[in-house]
């Protein structure tokens, strides 16, 4: 009996030397894993650099979206004060107008009769003007009662009063009452561009009548084009007049639009966002209302422990540095990122790297190196 407990005992004691050799191997091989060594050769190739973490003034970025808008009194919806047929156009939505320009022509017969009754009254205010004139005279020499004056005075103003009336008329259709005569009467009309733009609707074909309160066209004025920003409550505190913003197209990102905040909105929506507007400091042809766009605000930051963006090396969704152990010999290390900026990126997990020599240039070649020789 004596003898069996002392075999057992040994047998536990041996089980549980190969278990901690195990560990130790396991320990050892993983820790090989994430060593690359090099030759002098590859060392010459990777043109690696060392460096050690740095301590710099790091700004958090704001990604936020929206798209272009344009500012009601940027938008000219046309109408025909008389209605009226439309007779001609050439207008497509997308299409730049000039201011004065031609846009279309109209046709209806109260555009005959208006210039026909401007035209008759227009000779009766003449023979009503100059009998005033004449009872005028008459009157002060006591040729004529008050009373006879009186009515002539009172009806060449009231004639005056229809000539200007219908003068008014003649300008809302945009015909100019000194070349109406009665040779140039037309059925006709032109509708002028306001503003210099570009059509955004075109809402009538050519034959359709039309109301005085139908909107034939849509017009913008792309001058003043703004950026409409979604920005959620959390983060309007970090947003102020005149900040500057750097906006971008999904369809060129590469492209980038400055802009500055104009105006935050104090009205909150359901999902508690607000809109902030923002000014582009240089008008583009290409940027079209409704266009998305997405952009980005630099928020006031503080120190941080960064390194260059080469150091960092991706691998698997995980972050990496390289750690110089000795010559030739270098660790990978496993760290993790916050934001990044102007060609450095901050380590939240700094304390890990402190002291430490790190490769700031060539760690993707360590990284090939190190995995290459996993796989053999």
């Amino acid at each position: 009996m004596k003898n069996l407990i002392i075999i057992i005992n040994i047998f536990l004691l041996l089980t549980a030397c190969n278990n901690k050799q195990t560990s130790e191997e396991q320990i050892n091989r993983a820790t090989q894993e994430n060593i690359a060594s090099l030759t002098d050769a590859q060392y010459k190739n990777a043109g690696i650099e060392i460096g050690k973490i740095e301590i710099q003034n790091v700004f958090s970025v704001l990604k936020l979206n929206g798209k272009i808008d344009v500012p009601p009194q940027n938008i000219v919806s046309v109408s025909v004060p008389l209605g009226g047929y439309l007779k001609s156009t050439k207008l497509l939505p997308g299409m730049h107008i000039s201011k004065g320009e031609v846009i279309a022509v109209m046709e209806d017969p109260q555009y005959i009769q208006l210039q026909q009754d401007y035209l008759t009254a227009k000779t009766q205010f003449i023979y009503n003007e100059s009998e005033y004139l004449r009872q005028k005279e008459l009157n002060e020499s006591k040729a004529v009662s008050d009373k006879v004056f009186e009515l002539a005075k009172t009806t060449y103003q009231t004639q005056n009063i229809l000539i200007k009336s219908l003068e008014q008329k003649l300008k809302l259709i945009s015909l100019n009452p000194n070349t109406v005569t009665a040779n140039t009467i037309t059925k006709s009309i032109n509708i002028y561009s306001p503003i210099n733009g570009f059509v955004s609707a075109v809402n009538v074909n050519i034959g359709k009548y039309v109301t005085p309160s139908d909107v034939l066209f849509e017009l913008v004025n792309p001058n003043d084009i703004h950026l409409a920003l979604t920005v959620f409550d959390k983060d309007l505190n970090n947003l102020a007049i005149g900040q500057k913003v750097i906006a971008f197209s999904n369809s060129n990102p590469d492209k980038k639009y400055e802009c500055e905040i104009i105006l935050i909105s104090k009205n909150l929506s359901n999902d508690n966002a607000a809109q902030v507007h923002c000014h582009f400091k240089h008008y583009d042809k290409t940027l079209l209302p409704g266009m998305f766009m997405n952009a980005t605000i630099e928020l006031s930051g503080g120190n941080a422990t960064v390194l260059p963006d080469d150091a960092i090396v991706r691998f698997e969704n995980k972050n990496y540095v390289f750690n110089e152990k000795k010559s030739r010999q270098f660790e990978m290390i496993e760290i993790q990122i916050g934001n990044a900026e102007n060609g450095f990126t901050e380590i939240t997990s700094a304390e890990k790297l402190a002291n430490k020599n790190i490769v700031v240039k060539g760690a993707y070649h360590l990284l090939m190196v190190l995995k290459n020789t996993d796989k053999d």
